[in-house]
């Protein structure tokens, strides 16, 4: 697994590549990444799940009785919870986001897909959505992945990154270049 392409560290890359070699043993692929992906958006959604991943105050066994409790309500699967319960008691929880996201990236390389993050202004309707996701498959020679992000201040458009490429039609950027220009003829 390339730690330095994915913007993992050597420790989650590492975790990730075991959890990986697990679930792939187990040809539990597809549910392990479905569960790894509700863990990250529980930890996207909630400060204080981040908080308690981060917080060297508590102790190990509480980490790891109350992310099992959130798992657990959240049903997530037995291997993501006994990974999650292994990674609190080495004290690794907060790499846990880089360990999910190296899992995801290998499966994503290993399968071919590439990803595409999109950041948007607003939600995406689902005939936006199809249309964008015909339009980077033509444009990438198919199997692209869609990131999708919201971030008002964009005002409109989008920023899509695809790998080291990024176009960016958003209003944001093209006000911020015209009040560039504006500056330079004053």
């Amino acid at each position: 697994m390339a730690a330095e392409g994915t913007g993992v560290s050597e420790l989650a890359s590492r975790y990730a590549s075991a959890l990986f070699d697990l679930a792939d043993g187990q040809q539990a692929l597809d549910q392990t990444a479905q569960d790894l992906t509700s863990v990250k958006a529980l930890l996207a959604e909630s400060a204080e799940l981040r908080r308690l991943i981060g917080s060297p105050l508590l102790a190990r066994d509480e980490q790891e009785r109350a992310m099992d409790a959130v798992l657990v309500a959240a049903g997530v699967g037995e291997l993501v919870r006994r990974f999650v319960g292994l990674v609190a008691k080495n004290c690794r929880l907060a790499a846990l986001p880089g360990m999910i996201d190296g899992f995801l990236a290998e499966l994503a390389r290993r399968r071919g897909e590439v990803t595409a993050r999109v950041t948007v202004a607003r939600p995406l309707t689902d005939a936006q959505w199809a249309e964008l996701a015909e339009l980077l498959n033509k444009s990438e020679g198919g199997n692209v992945k869609l990131d999708v992000w919201v971030d008002p201040s964009l005002i409109g458009g989008m920023i899509v990154k695809i790998g080291s490429r990024m176009v960016d039609s958003s209003v944001r950027t093209k006000l911020n270049k015209l009040k560039l220009a504006m500056k330079g003829v004053g």
